[in-house]
C-alpha cells in the first residue's frame, strides 16, 4: 500500500504538539518573543531537564528557532506561519473542547498535564488565585497574539479599521486604497513583500480566542502592533502577553480612528 508523504509529514508535526508541555511552550512563546528555557520550564511546572529535552524536540521539528548569548539559551517560535498554525489550532481546540462539554463527552484531563497549561487554553479555566484572575482580565482587554494586537482592544481596532473603509472584507479581507493612503500618511510601512508569493499576506483574519471575533492579523496587524509599542501606544504588563493602552495610545486611537478605550 502506498503511504501518501504528507500524511507521514503531517503525523510527525502533530506528534510534536501532542505533548502538552511541548504545546504549553508553544503557546506561551506565541507573545512574539524569545523565552530562556528555564522561564518556559518554570512556566509549564516542569523541571528544567524536561524542558531542555523538550525544546530540542521542538527545534529539531521545526517549530522553535534558538539562539545562544553567553550562556543563556533563547527560543522562540521559528517563523510567523508556525504562529499562524498553533493560534489557529488553540482557536479549533478549544471550539472542540467547548462542543464536547456542551454534549457532556468531554475527555478527563491527562496526569501529566502541567498547572497552567498556556496562556491561551483550550478552555478558560476559573481562575485559581488573585493574580491568575488579574492575569486573565488584562489579556482579555489587550494583548499580543504573536505580532499582532488582540483581545477587545485588537477586535475594535479590526472594526474601526472596516468601519472607516481602511480595510474591506467584501471579496476578501484586503486594505483598500483609502487604507493604503491612510498608513502613509501614519507612517506605518507594510513589508514589500507582503502579499506577494511566498510572502505574509497583507490582512488575515484570525478568531479571537476571549472576543469570539475577529482581529487582525498579517503585515497590516504586525505593522499596527510594532506602531502601537515602539510609539508607546500600549505598554506590556510585566511579562506575559497583556498589555495597557497608554494615555499617548487612547489620544491616539481616539484621534485617528474614532476608538474609545478604557
Amino acid at each position: 500500500m502506498r503511504v501518501d508523504p504528507r500524511g507521514s509529514a503531517l503525523a510527525a508535526f502533530a506528534a510534536l504538539l501532542a505533548d502538552p508541555t511541548r504545546a504549553a511552550f508553544c503557546c506561551a512563546l506565541l507573545d512574539g518573543r524569545a523565552w530562556t528555557a528555564g522561564e518556559l520550564a518554570r512556566s509549564a511546572g516542569v523541571a528544567p531537564s524536561t524542558a531542555s529535552e523538550h525544546l530540542s524536540r521542538l527545534i529539531t521539528g521545526g517549530l522553535l528557532a534558538e539562539a545562544r548569548q553567553g550562556r543563556h539559551r533563547y527560543v522562540r517560535l521559528a517563523s510567523t506561519a508556525v504562529a499562524t498554525v498553533i493560534e489557529d489550532l488553540a482557536v479549533f481546540a478549544q471550539a472542540t473542547a467547548e462542543a464536547a462539554v456542551s454534549t457532556g463527552a468531554a475527555a478527563a484531563p491527562t496526569a501529566d498535564a502541567p498547572a497552567g497549561d498556556a496562556p491561551a487554553p483550550a478552555v478558560q479555566s476559573a481562575p485559581r488565585n488573585l493574580g491568575e484572575a488579574t492575569r486573565q482580565s488584562a489579556e482579555a482587554r489587550a494583548r499580543t497574539c504573536y505580532d499582532h494586537l488582540a483581545g477587545r482592544l485588537g477586535v475594535t481596532l479590526a472594526d474601526a479599521l472596516l468601519d472607516h473603509g481602511l480595510v474591506t472584507d467584501r471579496a476578501g479581507l484586503a486594505v483598500t486604497e483609502r487604507g493604503h493612503h491612510w498608513l502613509a500618511a501614519q507612517a506605518i510601512e507594510l513589508p514589500p513583500h507582503a502579499g506577494r508569493p511566498g510572502g505574509r499576506p497583507v490582512v488575515r483574519s484570525c478568531l479571537d480566542w476571549t472576543e469570539r471575533r475577529s482581529h487582525l492579523g498579517g503585515a497590516l496587524g504586525a505593522a499596527l502592533c510594532r506602531t502601537a509599542l515602539d510609539r508607546a501606544w500600549v505598554e506590556r504588563i510585566g511579562t506575559g502577553r497583556a498589555l495597557k493602552v497608554t494615555p499617548d495610545g487612547c489620544r491616539a486611537l481616539r484621534e485617528l480612528l474614532g476608538v474609545e478605550v478604557s
